[in-house]
């Protein structure tokens, strides 16, 4: 099935007449009329297509941005397939399809759009129903329902009838390429609204509590919703950034423990083989949020208190370790010394942390750009100092 939303298949034809009638609101637009309608998942994924196949047969320069340009994205398709069976799964915005004016009918009387495979004035089919609706926008959406498990499901459906290729360019241009992206910051902000618990809630919460809390060693450093919140203010973390890497400790499946905790489900807490690659999945589970917060707090203030220059340093070129690749790569080593300690406990010994770092020979000022780059390389490489799997004087000088 997800083959045929794809390409399509052209040369079938139904044996019987099929048709499909819904209640529509007309919108009269420059570009021409659309029809507003609200179709059943089980109907969407029937009628619908994405046509690659014949786009690359063709030589238009339109059809090929149409097609070619946008082929399903097979993560993206199953990261759908499994949000559309979620307790508060939704799909708010239309997806956008066109269809032969040939194959549809509108009543403005009942105001009810009928679609078919027979062409008006004709009594036998001319087109498999599969082929009947080319899909502008929302090929992942339609592809991710294919996996719906539940009995309802309607999507809001905006609807083309008889728009030639070259208007559907331009309509899949507007909506693919004028769209603001949504900040990600700004996404796990509006998870404190939520009245549930999740792992995503509990990360916003340590975040923006690091950020206010005038000893923290995020005081006032977190650049909230993705944005400088005070011009001139050094905040060189994102809250994104920082949740995210705390998100890996908590749990390996965020979205799917938000919705447990949705229907009122039990959490299960991670084994003795899985708390060191987890160590806050129990805590987290036990709701002590706090203790997580607690632990973040302490391990960094023992990072300020080995490396205090590095650290309170805000010049434009200053070091990177109070930047976003020093706070990636100290979050990566909180997990090796966890591990490295060997206890099963709600978080590191300060004590051990402490003589751990002190055995760590890099200087405040050896924390600068030129040892460590921007990038994955440069974090990948202050881990392997950080957690004394090389000496930084093999990086400064290879020959050592």
């Amino acid at each position: 099935m997800e083959e045929q939303i794809m390409q399509g298949h052209f040369d079938l034809v139904d044996p019987d007449p099929i048709s499909f009638s819904f209640d529509c609101l007309r919108a009269v637009q420059p570009i021409g009329d659309i029809f507003l309608a609200s179709i059943p998942f089980s109907i969407i994924t029937k009628i619908a297509y994405f046509d690659v196949r014949r786009v690359i047969q063709e030589d238009r320069d339109v059809e090929r941005y149409l097609g070619i340009q946008r082929p399903l994205d097979q993560k993206r398709v199953t990261e759908l397939e499994q949000f559309v069976n979620f307790y508060d799964a939704a799909f708010p915005t239309a997806i956008i399809i066109a269809v032969d004016e040939t194959f549809a009918n509108y009543d403005s009387t009942s105001r009810q759009l009928t679609l078919s495979n027979v062409p008006k004035g004709e009594t036998q089919p001319a087109i498999a129903i599969s082929n009947l609706a080319r899909v502008i926008d929302g090929q992942h959406r339609i592809a991710g329902l294919l996996e719906f498990k539940g009995e309802q499901f309607d999507v809001p459906v905006s609807i083309f009838v008889g728009a030639d290729v070259a208007d559907q360019a331009h309509i899949f241009s507007t909506v693919n390429l004028e769209q603001t992206k949504v900040n990600r910051s700004l996404v796990y902000d509006l998870y404190s609204l939520a009245k549930s618990r999740s792992p995503q809630k509990t990360c916003h919460n340590i975040v923006v509590a690091l950020d206010q809390d005038e000893k923290s060693p995020f005081y006032k450093r977190i650049k909230r919703l993705g944005t400088t919140t005070v011009i001139g203010r050094f905040e060189p973390i994102s809250q994104a950034g920082f949740v995210e890497m705390l998100l890996r400790y908590i749990s390996p499946d965020p979205k799917s423990d938000r919705d447990a905790l949705l229907r009122n489900h039990s959490l299960r807490k991670a084994r003795e083989d899985e708390i060191w690659k987890y160590p806050f999945r129990n805590l987290f589970v036990d709701g002590k949020d706090i203790e997580i917060a607690d632990a973040i707090f302490r391990y960094f203030n023992l990072v300020r208190e080995r490396w205090p220059t590095a650290w309170d340093n805000k010049e434009r070129n200053g070091t990177v370790l109070n930047r976003t690749n020093g706070f990636r790569a100290l979050m990566r080593t909180y997990g090796f010394l966890y591990e490295k300690q060997g206890l099963v406990s709600n978080s590191i010994n300060d004590d051990f942390v402490r003589e751990h770092f002190r055995k760590c020979r890099v200087t405040d000022a050896q924390f600068n750009i030129e040892i460590f780059p921007p990038g994955s390389s440069g974090e990948s490489r202050l881990v392997r100092v950080l957690t004394g799997a090389v000496d930084i004087d093999e990086l400064i000088d290879p020959t050592v």
